[in-house]
């Protein structure tokens, strides 16, 4: 999460177009930044994980067996990005890659959204379906969400591979078709043709210069590492 942060600042600063792919190392539940800490208690097969809070909006991630991507984009010279165009454009191509690899997806559309009603929207964000998540057997299997600065945009996401144990009620693409799909063998199918449909030349290795990631590691202890930052709300 600090690090998506530091390449946003960093796109908006230095024009730098940044694709990141990445796992993580335990199950994690993130919190949306609009979600109440309180509100965990609604899924207590994750009462366990440790607990982070993203700078987007949306509902929990419980991020175990899954691809985790991040673009940040610049936004200059007059260039005024359509938000809803980054998401169609990063679920199509992730459409058509999963289809090379076997997989049926498709796109949710409007009437297959679940709207709000009187009780809320649930707290898992693979329990909601809005326009344009990419689904597999109705499913929901991949979402994103964005953080846009005046000058640079962050759009982040989750494909869901396989279930969780910590999160018994999602099955991922394994569970849906049979296909047990490596993050790195997704990732590499995905990324050129990522790249391709944004039409952006990214910079796959900005995050790793040694400026950065000591501004990552402020942003991590000042901000989503502490606890007035987690359960603000």
């Amino acid at each position: 999460m600090a690090l998506d942060e530091t390449l946003l600042q960093a796109a908006e600063a230095d024009g730098i177009a940044t694709l990141r792919f990445y796992q993580w190392s335990d199950p994690t539940l993130s919190l949306g930044y609009f979600q109440s800490h309180a509100d965990r208690r609604l899924h207590p097969a994750s009462a366990n994980c440790p607990l982070v809070r993203r700078s987007t909006g949306g509902g929990a991630i419980l991020h175990d067996h899954e691809l985790t991507y991040s673009i940040v984009l610049p936004l200059f010279n007059g260039f005024h990005l359509n938000t809803q165009w980054l998401y169609r454009a990063v679920h199509d191509s992730l459409i058509e890659t999963l289809a090379d690899l076997g997989v049926t997806a498709s796109k949710c559309d409007e009437e297959a959204a679940h709207p709000t009603n009187s009780t809320g929207e649930p707290f898992l964000c693979f329990q909601r379906h809005t326009a344009g998540d990419v689904l597999v057997a109705k499913h929901k299997i991949a979402g994103s969400a964005q953080r846009r600065r005046r000058c640079a945009i962050l759009q982040h996401g989750s494909i869901l591979l396989a279930k969780s144990a910590a999160a018994p009620g999602l099955p991922g693409i394994a569970e849906l078709t049979g296909i047990r799909l490596a993050a790195r063998q997704l990732q590499s199918k995905w990324q050129p043709r990522l790249a391709g449909f944004l039409g952006f030349d990214l910079d796959a290795a900005a995050h790793r210069s040694a400026s950065l990631l000591t501004a990552t590691a402020a942003i991590s202890r000042e901000k989503f590492a502490a606890s007035d930052w987690t359960l603000r709300r």
